[in-house]
């Protein structure tokens, strides 16, 4: 399984861009033509934005800016243009508290003022005023679409998952989108929901759906399939995505990682020696996991042994009592019980308890070596162990 700490490094909630240019221009274009009689048409026409979705199933209203409004409209486009943010908020929350406003007016003056909160770094207040114009459903699909997925993003970030995923299922209806960016934004929500079945199909959707798909997609799938259950899935993602970024330390790890999961130790172990090998494995944890693949693979002693003195060699590896323990057995079961007894000697101060001392008692007396095994059974004593008499027998002996 993929560890929650993990799944918040590879998973990080896709921050929502701020509504394009064009459709700040297209409702700007409305405020302006508002104020010159005759021209409405003509002014909005020119200035008509981009289409955005040309697949949308919402029917866009006919709304328009109200002529008492218009001025104020100008001065609030204005002051977003030059990013002065915190003029942008107080011009909008004057319209949005005007009794000559009508609700498009109140509905732009809502989408400027959610930009300029998030600029300000107040999600909260973001979100509010997107919430508003949403809700008063007047701007045309470029602004009403963008708004709500931006809606939905802020929301998922803030781990609002219930209403951020029902935003987005409403903008993917409305919008009729299948971006593969933003696909990946529902198969990231779904994936840190723990709906692991649900992510995969809108994960391949986004990663098929792309000419280009970034290599977190791919992880993101690799996990999903790995949280699923589906080991054989996540396997051929992360040899995929190894084979594609050869030289990504991580990669590999992550294909290490699953063929562990799958209980492929042989081939871990090949990838995590390559590592080794070229010099490239700089981290404890990544010693650790490399001897443990060799721990846990039989007829595997030595490569424990050669990769733990290997590791406490250049000092990657701590001397600690994991690493001692690993290592007196590995020479023990490979028959060098010497070195065995050395190992189990340094390991047996570090344990919690008396249990490592009490092994080390009982290899010292098959070994015949009779007073250093009772001095390991009384340091077994008074550290405490399970039996007592397995100790006390050892102390006795004649």
């Amino acid at each position: 399984m993929i560890s929650r700490s993990h799944k918040q490094v590879l998973l990080s909630v896709l921050i929502a861009t701020v509504l394009g240019g064009a459709v700040v221009a297209d409702a700007a274009a409305q405020a302006r033509s508002s104020d010159r009689s005759g021209n409405e048409r003509r002014g909005r026409d020119s200035a008509r934005a981009e289409v955005l979705y040309p697949e949308a199933t919402r029917e866009e209203p006919k709304a328009k800016a109200s002529s008492k409004m218009g001025g104020k409209l100008q001065k609030l486009f204005a002051a977003y243009n030059k990013d002065d943010f915190e003029q942008t908020r107080t011009l909008a929350e004057e319209i949005i508290a005007a009794d000559s406003a009508n609700e498009y007016d109140k509905a732009v003056a809502n989408q400027l003022a959610s930009q300029a909160a998030y600029n300000l770094d107040d999600s909260a207040a973001a979100k509010q005023y997107l919430e508003q114009a949403v809700a008063l459903n007047q701007l045309d699909n470029n602004g009403h679409l963008q708004a709500l997925l931006m809606l939905a993003q802020l929301q998922l970030q803030d781990e609002q998952y219930a209403e951020g995923l029902a935003n987005l299922d409403k903008y993917f209806a409305e919008s009729g989108s299948q971006k593969p960016e933003e696909l990946v934004i529902k198969g990231q929500a779904l994936y840190q929901t723990e709906k692991y079945a649900e992510a995969i199909p809108v994960l391949k959707a986004a990663i098929d759906a792309s000419s280009d798909p970034k290599d977190n997609w791919n992880q993101l799938l690799m996990a999903a399939y790995s949280e699923a259950g589906q080991t054989g899935e996540a396997v051929k993602e992360a040899e995929a995505l190894a084979a594609r970024n050869p030289a990504d330390k991580k990669a590999q790890l992550n294909l290490a990682s699953m063929y562990m999961q799958a209980d492929q130790m042989d081939k871990a172990a090949a990838v995590m020696d390559a590592l080794r090998t070229t010099g490239q494995l700089t981290e404890e944890r990544e010693y650790k996991q490399l001897y443990s693949i060799y721990a846990n693979t039989e007829n595997k002693e030595r490569d424990v042994i050669a990769v733990i003195n290997e590791g406490l060699s250049n000092g990657i590896l701590k001397p600690d009592y994991q690493v001692y323990l690993a290592l007196a057995q590995s020479y023990y079961y490979s028959d060098q019980i010497p070195q065995a007894i050395e190992a189990w000697q340094n390991a047996a101060p570090l344990s919690k308890d008396g249990e490592t001392y009490l092994n080390l008692a009982r290899v010292l007396h098959s070994e015949d070596r009779i007073p250093e095994a009772k001095q390991a059974a009384r340091d077994a004593l008074a550290k405490g162990v399970r039996n007592p008499a397995d100790a006390n027998k050892i102390i006795n002996l004649k």
